[in-house]
């Protein structure tokens, strides 16, 4: 009993340790998913290995357990290297700037107006939004606040992607990422005090669709690269942070997270779930302090806000 226990754990272990292997000698979409996972499968293979170990100790089990710490250890660190340099000391004396995004769900229709009600009281300045077409009844209310907004009639007339801000939006561009979806990437600058920010809002195509998620990264990144000085960028990427795509578009822009990542998705999974959804930074721009909104409101995302600080030009 105890041998077939072991074979069956450990075949499974295998094939779980070669999905994550690929990642560092390929690149192929069939297992894009399975790396946003990569931290989560990582502490269930190396419970697999101890009991593997703990059923037949020797170099065979002991590899396994070194392989899977390794899994689990690298995207934690991966997780760490992309965090944002600690705040200056002098970061209350800057700008500030409160950041939500918030994937509000498409069809979420019958908690459109309680959204709209928490968008108006968070104290955001910038609001991402996914999916806004629960919003679309209560954008008047919505305007008293925001006066500036792109999407739902506003330099597009899709109501998906939709930014609202408390300041004049010049430089306006809407475009596609790929041909999937239409006017999921936005791009806008803002002018806090004497400060120019660069805006970018995406919604990205699921890990699961071809090759599509890697391709749309690389236009974002394309479009992203010119633009230099402090840069914003957040909205729903359907994936995390350490996926290798993901990775690749942070190292380009040279954008980090605005602190450590709170999962988004799916909501049943609270805490143990992915954080998919994000706020990006280049400095100067400045974290202080990145928070998961308390409720879903329906949606099958949480949504973030983030605390950051802009230096007084």
């Amino acid at each position: 009993m105890r041998a077939m226990l072991l074979h069956i754990i450990a075949t499974l272990l295998c094939l779980g340790l070669a999905v994550f292997v690929l990642r560092y000698i390929t690149h192929f979409w069939g297992v894009n998913v399975a790396y946003s996972l990569q931290l989560q499968a990582g502490v269930v293979m190396v419970v697999m290995a101890l009991v593997c170990l703990s059923l037949k100790p020797g170099a065979f089990t002991l590899s396994l357990l070194v392989a899977s710490v390794f899994i689990a250890s690298h995207a934690v660190l991966m997780m760490w290297q992309s965090l944002p340099p600690s705040p200056p000391t002098d970061i209350v004396n800057m700008q500030k700037l409160r950041v939500l995004s918030f994937n509000v769900l498409g069809d979420n229709l019958e908690n459109g107006a309680t959204i709209a009600d928490y968008i108006a009281q968070s104290g955001a300045d910038i609001a991402y939004i996914m999916e806004a077409a629960p919003l679309a009844p209560y954008l008047d209310q919505l305007s008293t606040l925001y006066p500036y907004r792109i999407g739902c009639g506003q330099h597009t007339p899709t109501c998906d992607l939709m930014l609202l801000s408390k300041y004049p939006l010049d430089d306006i561009s809407v475009g596609n990422l790929s041909d999937l979806r239409k006017d999921r990437f936005v791009m806008a600058r803002i002018h806090v005090g004497q400060t120019s920010l660069h805006l970018a809002a995406a919604h990205l195509s699921k890990p699961y669709f071809d090759d599509y998620h890697a391709e749309e990264l690389d236009e974002l990144a394309d479009a992203l690269q010119p633009i230099k000085g402090p840069l914003l960028l957040a909205g729903d990427f359907n994936a995390a942070t350490i996926a290798p795509d993901m990775q690749n578009l942070l190292k380009r822009i040279g954008l980090t997270t605005t602190g450590w990542e709170p999962a988004t998705w799916p909501v049943r999974a609270g805490r143990f779930g992915v954080p998919i959804d994000h706020i990006f930074i280049r400095a100067p721009l400045m974290a202080q302090k990145l928070t998961r909104i308390p409720s879903n409101f329906g949606s099958n995302h949480y949504g973030l806000t983030a605390d950051l600080g802009l230096p007084k030009s």
